[in-house]
């Protein structure tokens, strides 16, 4: 029996400490749904540069960021040592002319250099815009990387490896002075240099003049329905997801304790690059910079890092829990290490299907006596994080309610709840593009997100809300039926588990629903019974994974409900999704209706007659 399979009665939950749901919700006579939080937010501090200055006083030798260097050990800037240095980059960026019109542009990942280079622009009162890397290092035609460049007018541009990145900088430097850590393109500046300049009294005045309103940040919009949006990062919308953070803890933090956090995900998404900078900072912790991903290949990185941290809270995407566990189950050493100081896990941007959960509960137990609570936020680039599960439930694929500071929109769209929301977290609008920024509040101010969502149960609001897809993405049938993609795309692949990584829902003004997805090419391997080294195309095409997809698409349509949900047909991709076909996030978000049509010819084999040779009928 493994772990996950365990008949006993489920063990307690490790405490939560975060206050239970209270909220007011008011319904009015056309269908729409007003609700908000009844936790007061306590008094927001000013800033994200001032929180750093406050922890430089209060531990300047505390370590704050740590990254892996060349010789595989782990070096470390202090808070003092961050503090210092973001002074003499704002001391820089000053005697040159940057000011708010005039953003600093950040094209390499998350570093120390990094952290100090964007702490201290924002100290400058100038914008950072850090930008996916992938639309330097991966894309073939840098079109996304002009796009953020003629809409942001950057001043200057760092990329910490300047060899790495010297396409790039051809591509889109011309104007604006070039800092880089390493290598030789012709002109730039030193990072060493900057961080050396000697500090002014200029960076105090310009500290003072910083506000709520100050506009911190640049960040853009993943891009997967089009060309990039810039939106605008204010301290307010920042701080006030701090103050709603701590509205909702119902203890004290132990004023000794220094938290660890591991990050992979990238700082130009506001997960990482706000809510976890800024919160790490806040409680004055310690983050780990993880290299590894969770893709074949790089999640041996995590799970190398892992082993050195144990973190209070792990959040991540559902593919990551799902490798971290097989980790686990083979290795008890790093289960102990991981859950030694863990007191919740969090997932975001997809759904986590039960087999996972299960597995990762059964881990927990074995090593703890205790379940861990999971949690999920869910936002936007243009809105932080406005839902919240801050509480312990078994149920997976919850969004919470409203975190304290916002109130959430209903609006009845079609069959669906359109989701809208106001408050201190939400974006002032779109850089230099008033009519998008016109277009997406409606005539009470209310941000619209797009997507739809529904409480779990009418009759009792406080038990959290369902993400219900995106409004955009559901489709009909030629029956009339509707789609509903977002939903059905998470159990699809929850039912698939583990071969199926993502997937994509076909089967607009079509007979029936039909599927294009991404095998998980080591699963199939083990499900066909070949060797590591089996070449893909081969282990795809074997019969015994043809048999796991149709028992296991059988197994979901017999529990389902009707030709809504009902799979007919799948076809395997191995070509990956295209960042540069707008297929695709740098955080692994498959856009539906892009790759749907970027891959029309797929589409159409699929609904081929009779069936092609390498489409599974179910």
């Amino acid at each position: 029996m493994s772990l996950a399979e365990d008949t006993r009665a489920p063990a307690p939950f490790k405490p939560l400490k975060q206050k239970p749901p209270k909220i007011t919700v008011r319904r009015e006579t056309d269908g729409t749904v007003y609700i908000s939080s009844d936790h007061p937010l306590p008094e927001m501090k000013r800033s994200v540069v001032h929180i750093l200055e406050e922890r430089a006083g209060m531990h300047p030798e505390r370590k704050f960021i740590g990254e892996r260097g060349a010789d595989g050990a782990w070096g470390f800037i202090t808070y003092g040592e961050a503090n210092a240095k973001a002074d003499a980059v704002a001391t820089g960026l000053l005697a040159r002319g940057l000011d708010a019109d005039t953003p600093l542009m950040i094209l390499s990942g998350n570093s120390l250099a990094h952290a100090v280079m964007a702490l201290g622009a924002m100290k400058a009162g100038v914008p950072v815009a850090p930008i996916s890397v992938p639309y330097s290092l991966m894309s073939s035609d840098f079109s996304k990387l002009r796009h953020v460049v003629s809409l942001a007018r950057p001043r200057m541009i760092f990329a910490d490896h300047g060899d790495l990145f010297a396409r790039a900088l051809a591509a889109v430097g011309e104007g604006a002075e070039i800092v880089t850590c390493t290598g030789s393109i012709e002109g730039a500046t030193s990072y060493a240099d900057l961080v050396a300049t000697p500090v002014s009294a200029d960076v105090r005045a310009s500290m003072d003049r910083i506000g709520h309103d100050t506009v911190a940040k640049y960040l853009f919009t993943s891009g997967s329905t089009g060309m990039p949006k810039g939106v605008l990062q204010t301290h307010r919308m920042m701080m006030t997801q701090l103050a709603a953070a701590e509205a909702l803890r119902s203890e004290e933090p132990d004023p000794d304790e220094i938290p660890q956090s591991l990050e992979w995900m990238p700082w130009n998404h506001i997960s990482a690059g706000n809510i976890g900078f800024n919160g790490n900072m806040n409680a004055g912790g310690t983050v780990y910079l993880d290299a590894g991903k969770p893709v074949p290949g790089m999640f041996e990185q995590t799970i190398k890092n892992l082993r050195d941290v144990s973190p209070r809270v792990f959040g991540s995407a559902p593919i990551a829990f799902a490798m971290l566990a097989d980790a686990m189950e083979r290795d008890p050493e790093l289960r102990a290490n991981f859950f030694r100081n863990l007191e919740y896990m969090g997932y975001g941007g997809a759904t986590l299907s039960s087999d996972i959960y299960d597995r990762m509960q059964a881990l927990a137990v074995a090593e703890t006596g205790h379940r861990i609570p999971l949690t999920t936020m869910y936002g936007a680039t243009e809105t932080q994080g406005i839902t919240v599960v801050h509480w312990v439930t078994e149920r997976v694929g919850l969004v919470g309610l409203p975190v304290p500071g916002i109130t959430l929109k209903l609006v009845p769209n079609g069959a669906k709840m359109e989701v809208r929301v106001k408050g201190g977290t939400v974006t002032p609008g779109y850089l230099n593009d008033p009519k998008k920024t016109a277009e997406v509040f409606d005539e009470e101010g209310f941000y619209s997100l797009g997507d739809a969502a529904k409480f779990l149960d009418e009759q009792k609001p406080e038990l959290g809300l369902v993400f219900d897809g995106r409004v955009t993405e559901d489709f009909k049938l030629s029956s009339g039926t509707w789609v509903s993609t977002g939903t059905l795309r998470a159990d699809v692949v929850a039912a698939c588990s583990p071969l199926v990584q993502d997937a994509v829902v076909c089967g607009l003004d079509r007979a029936y629903i039909a599927l294009l997805a991404w095998p998980n090419i080591a699963a199939a391997r083990k499900i066909a019974g070949f060797a590591d080294d089996a070449a893909p195309e081969e282990v795809v095409t074997h019969p015994k994974v043809a048999t796991y997809l149709r028992e296991a698409l059988s197994r979901h349509n017999k529990a389902g409900g009707g030709s809504s949900t009902r799979i007919a047909r799948i076809h395997l991709m191995l070509e990956p999704p295209s960042i540069d076909g707008h297929e695709i996030t740098d955080k692994g978000y498959v856009n539906q209706a892009a790759t749907a049509s970027r891959r029309a010819h797929l589409v159409e084999r699929l609904y081929e007659e009779p069936a092609a040779a390498d489409v599974i009928v179910v």
